[in-house]
């Protein structure tokens, strides 16, 4: 474990959006024994202690963080059981994620191709519940090993223990828990699970539902990602961002009922859910609220690719995105009367 203490840090050149002011110190951790005891350090000492792993799902903002700034940096995966045709896989949480998505995909392994190319670490995916194309990962998580700050021990937590929700979980909200490792129950399969996006199918050339494989799967998604500039790319400033800004919105039935009357009868993008609730695209309510690709507030800006990335172009501040997001969520409400929220974390900062 090392301790670049001495000097002031800029978390920006820790994030994917390039955003974020100074840390008070900097303090990398290469092993889950790095973890607890740098987190048993900040809690012995009342030291403020943010955990930043990929810094693809967080924004910071232009004041920083005046205590210590934990970089998760371990890695490793490891079969740790098998079952059949099912195996059980471990993941450091500085792992980094489309590296185990990739590994899985090169063995065989069915269960986590339709999230190839999210940015970030392994540590992350349960906290976010990472999705895309049909898949999360509350579908393949075994069990989430964590360090316990309130109680100073390691706990192994449950799918159920996780209390996984759309893009949530019982970790996001509260620096009470630590991942340390995350382990996946995976499938020895050459085919992925039935394509149920129709996006993706229509991309593989699928019928509904059918099964393709794993490679070929990988392939389109990341083709599909990259033409949203949703995969990272020093040179395409559409992806200096934190991917989704806004979660899809999901709806009662009486909500989506005024959505509809809003919208004078006409029918949004929507998923049914559980309970009648319906899950409405985020991107096309604000293409409905008048926005479009690029639109800009200073140096921060719409992607050009995808209406649901706020990207830096550079040489900009937190407020600025945060003030574009500030007025979209406005916007959206005040023409349709749904309150979007959003999906990265935000440290030092609010809108």
């Amino acid at each position: 474990m090392s301790d670049n203490s001495p000097a002031r840090h800029a978390l920006a050149d820790l994030t994917t959006l390039g955003l974020g002011g100074p840390a008070g110190r900097l303090v990398t951790a290469e092993s889950a024994d790095d973890i607890v005891s740098a987190a048993h350090s900040a809690s012995r000492t009342g030291e403020p202690l943010l955990v930043l792993g990929g810094g693809s799902n967080v924004v910071i903002g232009d004041v920083g963080f005046p205590g210590a700034v934990l970089l998760i940096r371990s890695s490793g995966v490891e079969v740790v059981g098998e079952h059949g045709d099912e195996v059980s896989v471990r993941v450091a949480a500085g792992h980094p994620w489309d590296d185990f998505v990739a590994r899985t995909v090169d063995d065989g392994l069915a269960g986590v191709e339709c999230l190839s190319g999210i940015p970030g670490a392994t540590g992350g995916s349960p906290i976010q519940n990472i999705g895309a194309y049909g898949q999360d990962v509350s579908q393949t998580i075994e069990s989430v090993t964590v360090y316990d700050r309130t109680e100073g021990e390691v706990a192994v937590f449950s799918p159920a223990d996780c209390r996984f929700e759309y893009r949530n979980s019982v970790f996001k909200y509260t620096d009470r828990w630590i991942v340390l490792d995350v382990t996946f129950r995976l499938r020895r399969d050459p085919l992925s699970g039935p394509v149920g996006h129709a996006e993706l199918a229509r991309a593989l050339g699928t019928g509904p539902h059918d099964r393709a494989p794993l490679a070929q799967v990988r392939e389109q998604v990341l083709e599909l990602r990259r033409s949203k500039g949703m995969v990272l790319d020093p040179g395409d400033p559409d992806t200096s961002s934190v991917g989704s800004f806004f979660t899809n919105p999901v709806l009662s039935a009486a909500a989506y009922a005024e959505l509809c009357r809003r919208l004078d009868g006409a029918e949004p993008p929507a998923w049914p859910g559980a309970d009648g609730v319906m899950k409405v695209s985020a991107a096309w309510l604000i293409e409905q609220a008048g926005f479009t690709p690029g639109y800009a507030h200073g140096a921060a800006a719409i992607s050009s690719k995808h209406l649901l990335a706020l990207t830096h172009r550079g040489g900009g501040t937190t407020g600025e995105l945060l003030e574009l997001a500030a007025e979209i969520r406005d916007a959206v409400h005040d023409r349709l009367g749904v309150t979007l929220r959003p999906e990265p974390v935000l440290v030092g900062c609010e809108f």
